[in-house]
């Protein structure tokens, strides 16, 4: 027996990536497909983060997990670039300059 369920409890309250951040997050996603390093991601939309996980293959960990906090705006800032080991890499207010150290393996790798 196949029953439908609503989603009644859904509020619509999560954080979410907005136009502007996504699309320096899939710009710099595209400069490391076209490089070979990265192959997919993930997007999670939660009650207080939003996250972009990038994987090397589907089956995989996610070897970064670039964060939005909007609770953290007023402290250390709202994104951070989380390693595959749970460490916090960078965490600032600017999400280009948070992603620049993402930006230095892509420059590593091109040299």
């Amino acid at each position: 027996m196949n029953s439908f369920i609503p989603i009644t409890n859904f509020h619509g309250n999560v954080v979410s990536f907005q136009k502007p951040e996504l699309t320096i997050i899939l710009s710099l996603y595209g400069r490391m497909v076209a490089s070979g390093e990265w192959r997919d991601y993930g997007i999670s939309s939660l009650k207080e983060v939003a996250v972009f996980s990038v994987f090397r293959r589907t089956a995989e960990h996610p070897i970064y997990r670039i964060e939005k906090r909007p609770k953290l705006r007023n402290r250390q800032g709202q994104y951070a670039v989380v390693g595959m080991d749970g460490q916090i890499l960078k965490r600032g207010h600017d999400l280009k300059s948070v992603l620049g150290i993402l930006e230095r393996k892509l420059i590593k790798l091109v040299d």
